[in-house]
């Protein structure tokens, strides 16, 4: 039985999908949908490092920075979430394109 390789599992997965999953859960959940480990893997450590980053930088901050601190950790993650399903979503338009031409 044939195994089928990365760029054909890439090839059949619905674009969308991969993009939706890593805008709604985000974190990268589209490229478990994709099986591509290795941009999993790294979508989770810059994520890692943003929490472990604001968590530094809040420490022994007053109440009104807190609020800013917060936004910024969001629009973070928010950032995150577009860059990963914007990949996402152009790694499957470039095998498929490979593939048929």
């Amino acid at each position: 039985m044939h195994q089928p390789n990365r760029d054909e599992v890439l090839a059949v997965s619905a674009g969308w999908v991969a993009v939706m999953l890593n805008v709604v859960p985000g974190l990268g959940a589209g490229y478990l949908y994709q099986r591509r480990w290795r941009a999993y893997w790294v979508t989770s450590g810059v994520a890692v490092a943003w929490f472990v980053a604001g968590a530094f930088l809040a420490q022994g901050a007053d109440q009104a920075a807190e609020a800013q601190n917060q936004l910024i950790g969001l629009v973070g993650l928010l950032l995150l979430a577009a860059v990963t399903a914007t990949e996402a979503g152009l790694a499957v338009k470039r095998v498929r394109q490979d593939q048929t031409g």
